[in-house]
C-alpha cells in the first residue's frame, strides 16, 4: 500500500521534516508529492486522495468546518513560520512594516491570512497584496516563483518561506523586513504553524498508521538536528541545482524549531486567529484539533 504525503511548497525548511521522513526511510512506502496552493492540498485530503498532508495549521479549515473531520498529528515545526521580503529598491528596514504601503506584495492562499492580519494590527493599509505571477499551476513552487517574480519586478514583496527569502537576498534583490518565526511579536507567531495532517477517518480505521507517521516526523526532525547536512543529498534528488545547495544551511537555522509537540497554548492562539479571520465559528478544545494517541 502506498501512502501519499502532499506538501504544499516543495522548498519551504518548514515542511522539509515531512520530506525527510519519506526520503529517510522513516514512513515506508510513502510517496512526498508538490500540490499547491494548501487549501486546494487541505481539499485533496478531505476527498480521500491523500493520506497525510503537511501545511499550515490554520488553513485545514478551509476544508474543514470547524476541525470537523480532520485532526493535526503532529509540529513539522513551531510558531509561524513566513519572511516578509522587500526589493531593495524601495529601501526597506528590518521591521519597518509601513514601507508596504502602496506595494505590490505576493502571497498564497493560506499564508496569505497571516501577513493579512498582522498588517492590521499594525494598523498599516493601502497594500496590495495578491496572489505571485506565474505561481498558478497545482505543481508549482511557491518559494521559487515568489523570488523569480520579485527580481523580474512583477512584484515589489512576497510573504513567502525561507529558501524564498534567501534566494532573494542572495541574489541582491530583496531585504527581509520581517522574520515572522523569530520577530514576530507574541500573537504573531501563534498564528499558525506546519503540521502534518490526517482525516479522523484514517486515525478511526489505521490508527497504526497515524502513530506510525507522527513517529517517521519526530525521527526525522531528530536526524536534520543531528546533521543538516543530510538535507543536501535530499535536496539534490528533489530540488533545483541552487536550492539543494542552500536547503542544509536552512535546516540548520531552523533546527531549533523541529519540534513535533503540539501545546495546549499553540492551539489557543491559531483558534484565535482564526476566530478573528472568521473560519472557525465556535470555541473547540485541544482534543477537538489534536489526535492524542491513548
Amino acid at each position: 500500500m502506498s501512502v501519499r504525503v502532499a506538501i504544499p511548497d516543495l522548498v519551504s525548511p518548514s515542511y522539509f521534516p515531512a520530506i525527510a521522513a519519506v526520503e529517510l526511510g522513516f514512513l515506508p512506502h510513502a510517496t512526498i508529492e508538490l500540490l499547491y496552493p494548501v487549501t486546494k492540498t487541505y481539499e485533496q485530503l478531505r476527498e480521500g486522495q491523500l493520506d497525510f498532508v503537511g501545511g499550515a495549521a490554520h488553513a485545514v479549515l478551509y476544508a474543514f468546518k470547524d476541525w470537523q473531520g480532520a485532526k493535526l498529528l503532529c509540529a513539522l515545526a513551531q510558531r509561524m513560520y513566513w519572511f516578509l521580503v522587500v526589493h531593495k529598491k524601495f529601501k526597506p528596514q528590518r521591521g519597518e512594516l509601513a514601507v508596504l504601503k502602496g506595494l505590490r506584495i505576493g502571497a498564497a492562499p493560506g499564508p496569505v491570512d497571516g501577513l493579512k492580519q498582522m498588517l492590521k494590527r499594525a494598523g498599516i493599509s493601502g497594500v496590495q497584496i495578491g496572489p505571485v505571477p506565474g505561481a498558478v499551476d497545482e505543481k508549482a513552487s511557491f518559494g521559487l516563483m515568489a523570488a523569480r517574480a520579485l527580481a523580474e519586478g512583477r512584484i515589489d514583496g512576497f510573504w513567502a518561506n525561507g529558501m524564498a527569502a534567501e534566494l532573494a537576498v542572495r541574489e541582491g534583490v530583496g531585504v527581509v523586513v520581517l522574520d515572522a518565526r523569530r520577530e514576530g511579536t507574541p500573537e504573531v507567531k501563534g498564528y499558525t504553524f506546519p503540521a502534518l495532517v490526517c482525516t479522523e477517518k484514517t486515525i478511526r480505521e489505521q490508527p497504526q498508521l497515524a502513530l506510525a507517521a507522527v513517529r517517521a516526523i519526530s525521527a526525522a526532525q531528530k536526524a536534520l538536528k543531528e546533521d543538516p547536512a543530510r538535507a543536501t543529498a535530499i535536496g539534490e534528488r528533489l530540488f533545483p541545482p541552487a536550492e539543494a545547495q542552500l536547503i542544509a544551511e536552512l535546516i540548520r537555522r531552523d533546527a531549533p524549531y523541529y519540534q513535533h509537540g503540539i501545546s495546549r497554548q499553540t492551539v489557543e492562539s491559531m483558534n484565535r486567529f482564526a476566530q478573528d479571520l472568521g473560519l472557525l465559528s465556535r470555541s473547540v478544545s485541544y482534543d477537538e484539533v489534536v489526535w492524542t494517541p491513548d
